[in-house]
């Protein structure tokens, strides 16, 4: 099968990259993780099948996209940034699908606006540390700032990117692909994100959605385990599936895109019928 030309633009003052898709169906909406950007997204969005529009941002401070204002950055104000977003394309209702650090921005967009989601995939999620305002970050969330701001960003990539597959040496390319996107981070928008996970809370989050929703994860992933996914799974409305992703670590849309797309064209035909 041919792969979908995928094009580049911007709004809102985010940098995107956007299949084009049919119009009268919700969009789907993909936002990366913490050392990704839109291009991790890329195989997943040409492998989806059928005429379905597919948009990856930038999160703000990553690519070309504008920091929110805050230092300490929470989820909600990058849900806000995704909000002035689907105001700017005209886009009423989307699927929304959050990987890993992605997720607590999709929960907390779909919590605060439930009319504007059409379903809801939370990949590999990160649960978050549930950090109040102005206290100090955990050792180990700090520790990620502390390292990009020692090392920079290649070679904080270097020592980190292997983490993120299963078996990464059979994979050398996907290796490489995450890698070159964890090279790409800016700091300052790594730290702002850094605080934004330090601050999120996924499970609070899970008790305000609503389906369609889906949980899928590596059943691999040592970053965020499939023990967390099963916390997220049971914080959620009953019935809400579970997907084990086989020889996949935690780079879903890099390592399984095929077949993570399947489930993403699930959830987009759930939300359109809805």
């Amino acid at each position: 099968m041919e792969a979908r030309a995928l094009e580049p633009r911007s709004a809102a003052g985010l940098s995107l990259l956007e299949r084009p898709g049919e119009a009268g169906r919700p969009a789907l909406l993909l936002l990366h993780g913490i050392g990704s950007h839109a291009e991790s997204w890329r195989a997943l969005m040409q492998a989806l099948p059928g005429p379905h529009r597919a948009i990856a941002w930038d999160a703000p401070g990553y690519g070309g996209s504008t920091p929110v204002p805050e230092p300490a950055a929470r989820p909600e104000h990058y849900a806000a940034a995704l909000r002035n977003l689907l105001d700017a394309l005209g886009l009423e209702r989307v699927i929304l699908a959050g990987h890993s650090l992605g997720c607590l921005f999709a929960a907390r967009f779909a919590a605060t606006w439930p009319e504007r989601v059409a379903g809801l995939a939370l990949l590999s999620p990160a649960l978050g540390y549930a950090v109040p305002p102005g206290a100090p970050l955990p050792a180990g969330v700090q520790a990620r700032i502390d390292d990009l701001r020692q090392l920079g960003p290649e070679a904080f990539a270097e020592k980190r990117a292997a983490r993120l597959l299963h078996q990464p040496e059979r994979k050398p390319a996907v290796l490489e692909g995450v890698r070159r996107a964890m090279a790409a981070v800016k700091p300052e928008g790594y730290a702002q994100a850094v605080h934004a996970l330090g601050a999120g809370d996924l499970l609070a989050d899970a008790a305000l959605l609503r389906g369609p929703l889906l949980v899928a994860v590596g059943a691999e992933d040592v970053v965020t385990p499939p023990a967390n996914a099963r916390r997220l799974q049971a914080a959620l409305p009953p019935g809400t599936p579970l997907h084990d992703m086989p020889e996949a670590g935690h780079a879903l849309p890099q390592e399984a895109p095929g077949a993570t797309a399947a489930l993403l064209a699930g959830l987009m035909m759930d939300g359109s019928a809805g």
